[in-house]
């Protein structure tokens, strides 16, 4: 049998050039649709994983901040007044006296999860000072935080007569920052409010007392704050609110970002 011309001709490549076979299509090649709807699946989980991943970030920055930085506080009650009022929200500074490392850490079922007792500077920038007003967990409960003035340093001898604070036997200037709202004077063997010591403060440890004198639970009356158990230096009002009267004094504006001394 003889093959026709025209036939060999048609078949034959335009440019001359060899001619080639298609790529065989693999055996585990999935159809156009498979392909498509596969491909989108994993787009779907990838950005729940972003959307955790940022959320778990956050959560670090935040808690790394709050340890390590600043942490916020509400003052629940009278007993720094009339330097700060029940309302007053605060800035404290984790920075003020070396960079913190939290210590005694323990898990609870709470927020933050983790709960640190004790607290050591890895750097130290300098001791605490006197008047510095200071948030540290109280002696007697340490899930709850005090906030109070330094009166006295480690090694000070300290005394209160007849409402006056002595400091190694002078007479403590607190006038301008303190009250006495009680005019009445209670004997020291009955309540150490009016006359208490005298006491020698102990080495890496302060002596605390709120600025309301009358009506403050502070040194006189559970001790000392071990310079471990300080969380940080108060700094600055951030918000204050008074939520009494009339609505318009509800937000107390002028102490907003007001400086804490």
């Amino acid at each position: 049998m003889t093959s026709d011309p025209e036939q060999h001709a048609a078949e034959a490549p335009l440019d001359g050039a060899p001619q080639t076979a298609p790529d065989p299509e693999p055996a585990d090649a999935l159809p156009a649709e498979a392909t498509v709807a596969d491909a989108a699946a994993p787009r779907g989980k990838s950005l729940w994983r972003e959307y955790a991943e940022a959320i778990v970030v956050a959560m670090v920055l935040a808690f790394a901040i709050r340890i390590f930085v600043v942490q916020a506080f509400k003052i629940p009650s009278g007993s720094m007044i009339p330097t700060l009022l029940i309302g007053d929200h605060i800035l404290v500074s984790k920075l003020s006296y070396g960079i913190q490392w939290p210590g005694d850490c323990r898990l609870k079922a709470a927020l933050p999860p983790i709960g640190c007792a004790t607290t050591r500077h890895l750097v130290a920038f300098g001791p605490p000072q006197r008047g510095d007003v200071i948030v540290f967990r109280y002696p007697e409960d340490e899930e709850k935080d005090f906030i109070k003035r330094i009166i006295g340093l480690p090694g000070d001898t300290v005394q209160v007569r007849n409402k006056t604070v002595l400091i190694n036997g002078e007479a403590l200037a607190d006038q301008p920052y303190t009250q006495r709202v009680d005019p009445g004077m209670i004997d020291g063997t009955i309540n150490p409010r009016d006359n208490f010591g005298p006491v020698t403060v102990p080495e890496q440890s302060y002596f605390v007392m709120g600025d309301n004198r009358d009506q403050s639970l502070d040194s006189r009356f559970w001790g000392y704050v071990r310079e471990d158990k300080i969380r940080g230096r108060a700094l600055r009002i951030y918000w204050s609110w008074s939520g009494q009267g009339a609505w318009q004094d509800w937000v107390r504006w002028d102490r907003i970002g007001k400086a804490i001394r």
